[in-house]
């Protein structure tokens, strides 16, 4: 090898041509690769041994049951969260009910004939405060599915001559007789239902006619009232009920105001006879 003062030693002729390879030339500005290492063998494996590839960890069955129960618990959280919101709409969203439709009727009848008390106990006043009707008075009948303003007239003889004057307006009659009178009283109530079911005002309107008392003794059925009455020619053509009564039983009572409020209600039906 030659060597230059103060320099590097340069390599030799047989060093270049070993450098050159099989074509003797070298390429000015490079140096030879270095010889490629040997691969260096695998480590061999332990007699008796292997290592299988590790796989994907499963979750355990405990851990799917907890998934699935508390899907099952969220699920009926939000059913429990859309039925209380439905609950909550329709009772503070509701509109309020729709108003009560109103009718304004005449109660008439002699006196004794249990007017007064009959309309107080459809009112729920107590028994107590119950007075005659001595002219007129009028109460609001509350029902289910309407309100009756109910005029009633005393029944005195000095004011039955003033009845006419207070039918106007009316849109329908209440007649009360005390089915267990005497013979000249009956006469006289029904001498009274005739010219009420004749009167101009009232002759088109709805009629509910009460036998009150029948709880007494002397009282007279139905059927011999309607015939006594006359009631079949004389309500020919219009709308009329007749049913017993008594203020022992009361929900009878208020099942006879039914019957008038449905005749209210279906004005442009065909007249009917009960």
């Amino acid at each position: 090898m030659v060597t230059r003062g103060g320099n590097a030693p340069v390599p030799g002729a047989a060093a270049l041509r070993a450098a050159a390879g099989p074509g003797g030339s070298v390429r000015a500005g490079t140096a030879p690769e270095p010889a490629p290492r040997a691969a260096q063998p695998l480590p061999a494996a332990r007699a008796g041994t292997s290592r299988a590839q590790p796989s994907p960890a499963q979750p355990s069955p405990w851990y799917m049951d907890y998934l699935r129960m508390s899907e099952c618990i969220q699920l009926s959280f939000a059913v429990c969260r859309i039925g209380i919101y439905t609950c909550f709409r329709g009772l503070c969203c509701k509109g309020p009910p729709p108003p009560r439709p109103e009718y304004d009727l005449v109660c008439i009848g002699l006196t004794g004939s249990g007017k007064t008390s009959l309309l107080s106990r459809l009112c729920s006043e107590s028994p107590e405060n119950v007075v005659s009707t001595t002219g007129f008075s009028i109460k609001a009948v509350p029902f289910q599915n309407a309100i009756l303003n109910v005029k009633e007239l005393g029944g005195a003889d000095n004011i039955r001559k003033y009845w006419s004057r207070y039918y106007q307006g009316s849109q329908g009659v209440i007649f009360v007789l005390d089915s267990a009178s005497s013979e000249d009283d009956l006469e006289t109530a029904r001498n009274e239902l005739h010219s009420a079911l004749q009167h101009p005002q009232l002759c088109t309107l709805p009629f509910l006619i009460l036998a009150n008392h029948q709880d007494k003794p002397a009282a007279r059925s139905v059927q011999e009232i309607k015939k006594y009455f006359e009631l079949e020619p004389l309500a020919r053509g219009k709308r009329w009920i007749l049913k017993p009564c008594s203020l022992d039983d009361m929900e009878a009572v208020k099942d006879s105001f039914a019957l008038l409020i449905n005749l209210l209600e279906e004005k442009d039906l065909e007249p009917s006879r009960m």
